[in-house]
């Protein structure tokens, strides 16, 4: 039996430190990320103590991720490809399959990207397929849209079918989470459902549109229209979300990402965390519960 883990998004570089501090709370799975360079980490070393901890307290590591822009591969970005080959080649030592993160974006409109997507992600996607490793790329459109941004390719449903076309790789799909879709004002249900199984890892991140600022001044006045939000203090149903995911089958995990909402934050950061945690528990129907189990000729009907 698998059952949905809820976990939470910690940086990379202090796993060690940070997991034995947090895993009392509840947390049963983590996603490891790195901005825009793995650095000086050593991963065989990060790996070997992190899974020291993940074996002796029952957790696991969901992801390993890593955002920055691997099309470009200049300036601050230009550890970024090389560090999503490190993580692909290190991911079996922390236990996880999968490696997530932003596609990377060239200027210009998003087709411009498409051709070196699939040139630097065919790659990518080859290497982790030779060592049983799945990518997954995050919906957010950051500062971008359709015809101009730096980061992001991978931010709505158009811009999905434009990269499995360019690269129709199954070991390729979506980390995906509502907050961002909530921000352009999409209604992330209907999208869920058509998309599910291109879901490999979710991130639990939400948001809250103050519609009443949007019906008085619009979406690009003064007063903010919309703001990210830690699970449980946002807009979104994660009840639905959650059985959603269970009736294509999701077999991954929800990773809260923190530090975005901005009540929950600074000092009471981990309150927010940790009430998300039992808000998200509660939404998949709390702890798995055995049935009862029958011995004899089999019988339909209620036991």
């Amino acid at each position: 039996m698998h059952d949905i883990r809820i976990g939470t998004l910690v940086e990379g570089r202090y796993a060690a430190q940070v997991l034995p501090q947090i895993v009392p709370h509840g947390f049963e799975s983590f996603s490891l990320t790195f901005w825009q360079t793995t650095g000086t980490t050593d991963l065989a070393e990060t790996a070997r103590r992190v899974r020291d901890i993940t074996e002796s307290s029952g957790t696991s590591i969901s992801c390993l991720e890593i955002f920055g822009n691997p099309l470009t591969a200049q300036g601050d970005d230009a550890d970024t490809l090389a560090s999503w080959e490190r993580l692909i080649d290190h991911a079996q030592l922390f236990g996880t399959d999968l490696v997530g993160g932003f596609t990377g974006r060239l200027p210009g409109t998003l087709d411009a990207s498409l051709p070196r997507y699939a040139e630097v992600f065919g790659e990518l996607s080859r290497r982790a397929a030779d060592q049983g490793v799945r990518l997954c790329f995050e919906n957010c459109a950051m500062d971008g849209n359709w015809q101009a941004g730096g980061w992001n390719i991978a931010h709505g449903p158009a811009a999905w079918d434009a990269m499995w076309n360019a690269l129709p790789a199954e070991n390729i799909g979506l980390e995906w989470e509502p907050c961002h879709q909530l921000v352009g004002l999409i209604d992330p249900l209907p999208q869920l459902r058509k998309w599910a199984s291109r879901v490999f890892h979710v991130h639990g991140k939400d948001a809250t549109i103050a519609w009443d600022v949007i019906r008085e001044s619009g979406i690009h006045g003064q007063r903010p229209y919309v703001w990210h939000r830690t699970p449980g203090f946002g807009d979104t149903n994660w009840t639905d979300v959650i059985s959603i995911l269970r009736q294509s089958g999701y077999a991954g995990d929800i990773n809260i990402e923190g530090f975005h909402d901005p009540v929950y934050r600074g000092e009471l950061e981990m309150t927010g965390q940790v009430h998300a945690l039992n808000h998200l528990k509660d939404c998949r129907g709390g702890g798995f519960v055995p049935n009862p189990v029958i011995s004899g000729p089999e019988v339909a009907g209620p036991v």
